[in-house]
């Protein structure tokens, strides 16, 4: 079988790979049929994290079941079903507690499992990991590319809404304009925030901000983005959403932050220095709530939400390849062509 593989910073290539097996009873094999790639995915890419040359990549599969081990029972051959980005097993103590991401018993994808950016990938835990799509709507190709994000950046997105404790009739901002700050803005419209700020550099992507549902936009930067945002706000916001994973960006969401809010965050961090943060947090009494996003906690109530037509995160997607034009698909990321890229390997 094809896959994409890590050959170094700016090398993604698509090899030969040996197909996947069932290894364990609780596992499954699934065709991916639709995946993507991630704005995450651009920090090994880039060289500014680490990542093993020759590890498979992608963590945001979509597919059809084509073997199950004998103690695999949520899902059966034939069934349409999606993967959050990490893997677990659904009955240990943090998955009980709904936070999937500290699974005893899990993993994230390309790691020491497959990537998803190829033709199969072998599903550890597959009772706990996988969503199985309704038959109805298991061949709708429209449904199926809203559906896709919740393995990932709607989810995301839900976590930092949910995270600043946005609510309804509330005043939010949300700093990042990539498919995960575009995810928080449709989340927080439909967790019936009042009026939501998006701050993000390019006014494409803002434009679709807008069309998610807000009802600001703020393209400038640095100091001058804050001083715009609280003359919008008479002093700032009660919610703010860091979607980005930057230094600049959370020291933006903290300085929006009114006396008393709090600052959802879900951007991977880098190049964020602690000790300037915690001062500004504590001058404020602001608190910091987030980290990485439980998927599978949030992905079912979403789930019907996108199933009923009242959610579409779809247009997040800008580009579409097949699994040979993976690697383009990270070159127009990097260059900041496309907001988020759809693969269909259909």
């Amino acid at each position: 079988m094809r896959a994409a593989r890590y050959h170094g910073p700016g090398e993604i290539s698509i090899d030969e790979v040996p197909d996947p097996t069932i290894e364990s009873p609780t596992d499954a094999v699934v065709r991916v049929t639709h995946t993507a790639v991630c704005g995450s995915d651009l920090w090994f890419y880039r060289g500014e994290s680490d990542r093993e040359e020759g590890s498979r990549v992608g963590h945001e599969p979509m597919g059809i079941v084509e073997e199950v081990g004998e103690e695999v029972r949520h899902v059966q051959p034939g069934d349409r079903v999606f993967a959050p980005f990490s893997i677990s097993c659904g009955s240990c103590e943090y998955c009980r507690k709904g936070l999937h991401t500290s699974c005893k018993n899990g993993g994230f994808w390309g790691s020491a499992t497959d990537g998803a950016q190829g033709e199969q990938i072998r599903v550890p835990q597959a009772n706990g990991t996988l969503v199985r799509v309704p038959d109805r709507y298991a061949d709708d190709q429209d449904v199926l590319k809203s559906v896709l994000p919740l393995t990932d950046v709607m989810c995301t997105g839900h976590h930092a809404a949910v995270s600043a404790g946005v609510e309804a009739g509330s005043t939010c901002a949300v700093v990042g304009d990539g498919a995960v700050g575009l995810c928080a803005v449709l989340a927080a419209r439909r967790l019936g925030a009042n009026r939501i700020v998006a701050l993000g550099h390019h006014e494409d992507r803002l434009e679709i901000a807008e069309s998610f549902g807000a009802t600001d936009t703020i393209s400038a930067r640095g100091e001058a983005a804050v001083e715009e945002l609280r003359e919008l706000t008479a002093g700032g916001v009660d919610h703010a959403m860091e979607c980005v994973g930057m230094g600049a960006a959370m020291e933006t969401a903290i300085d929006i932050a009114r006396p008393g809010g709090t600052v959802g965050y879900v951007g991977v961090p880098n190049g964020v220095e602690d000790g300037d943060l915690v001062d500004s947090l504590f001058g404020k009494n602001v608190t910091l709530a987030g980290g990485i996003a439980p998927v599978r906690a949030y992905v079912d109530d979403l789930l019907e939400d996108v199933l009923q037509g009242t959610l579409d995160p779809s247009p997040v997607f800008t580009k579409t390849v097949d699994l040979e034009g993976v690697p383009e698909g990270y070159r127009a990321m990097d260059e900041r062509e496309a907001i988020k890229v759809f693969v269909d390997l259909t």
